[in-house]
């Protein structure tokens, strides 16, 4: 599975890293996200500056997208051309979306009627945008989920792990970055926040 982590200028670290390297994980499974950006340098709201490892056009192509947050999503939420150049298909794409990168996918028209979640600065944008947002940090309807709160890209992460391969393979993932003595109970909690969304049994984590 290919995967996008949609990233732009001001973008919050903890959105694009936390999922990236959970979700590289499942790299011997042949898995692999990207770092994907509209120009070649992104400089994130606390002065980190990183090379994309893939162009915006990407996007279209993966198997599955995750939009994270940053301190200009709400200027990128308004800029028609930038928007017009994602090109994202929910019927084939596994498609996710957190903090204010909830604001971008309700303006691609992506989230309808669907409750959404996103973050407490976010959140007034969002129901502005016509969106009816809920207080909890996970939620996913078909191939379209959004989470709320930067740690909760470990959600979104499992989410994908879940749906694209199983959710044994999520529970290991999360397993293996959770913290020493607190492993268990970060792989339960994972699990119990994206199981709902999931229809699958729980996989065992011992």
């Amino acid at each position: 599975m290919q995967i996008a982590i949609l990233t732009f200028d001001g973008f919050n670290e903890l959105d694009s890293f936390i999922a990236s390297a959970i979700l590289n994980r499942m790299k011997a499974q042949g898995w692999a996200a990207h770092i994907t950006s509209p120009t070649v340098q992104i400089t994130s709201m606390n002065g980190v500056t990183v090379h994309r490892q893939k162009p915006l056009e990407f996007a279209k192509e993966a198997d599955a997208v995750l939009i994270g947050s940053g301190i200009r999503s709400r200027e990128i939420a308004n800029d028609v051309d930038l928007l017009s150049a994602i090109d994202l298909d929910p019927s084939r794409q596994l498609i996710g979306a957190q903090c204010s990168g909830t604001l971008i996918l309700a303006k691609l028209g992506l989230l309808g009627a669907v409750p959404a979640c996103t973050d407490l600065t976010t959140k007034p944008w969002v129901i502005e945008a016509g969106v009816n947002v809920i207080d909890a940090p996970f939620t996913a309807h078909a191939n379209v989920a959004t989470a709320g709160g930067c740690l909760a890209s470990q959600y979104l992460a499992t989410w994908i792990i879940a749906r694209g391969a199983s959710m044994r393979a999520a529970a290991e993932a999360v397993h293996y970055v959770a913290p020493v003595g607190e492993k268990e109970p970060y792989v339960h909690r994972a699990i119990s926040v994206v199981e709902p969304f999931i229809g699958q049994p729980r996989a065992p984590t011992g």
